[in-house]
């Protein structure tokens, strides 16, 4: 699986707070799979994996600005193993304003 890459945003940063992160990953993989990557890939153990379809938004490209649609991605969340994390969701603690 080569497209697996952390999904950084304030939303997944917020779940990455509560244990779950995101990743997009190949379209065609599945939670096994998705699991052992990500395992590899940052030394966690994976205990959970929910995953969603995503369809591709159309934009526009070129001199005419003509319509295209993006390819389609699957969305991985995965649970952690209990005391475990991934140094790229860690922010550090926000200061109370």
């Amino acid at each position: 699986m080569k497209q697996t890459r952390p999904i950084i945003t304030e939303k997944s940063m917020t779940l990455a707070r509560n244990g779950w992160y995101s990743f997009a990953v190949a379209a065609f993989s599945r939670k096994e799979n998705i699991a052992k990557e990500i395992g590899a890939l940052y030394n966690v153990t994976v205990k959970e994996v929910r995953t969603i379809r995503r369809k591709g938004k159309m934009h526009r490209t070129g001199r005419k600005m003509i319509m295209k649609q993006r390819a389609d991605w699957k969305k991985a969340m995965v649970r952690l193993a209990k005391g475990q994390k991934i140094a790229i969701f860690d922010i550090g603690e926000e200061t109370a304003k």
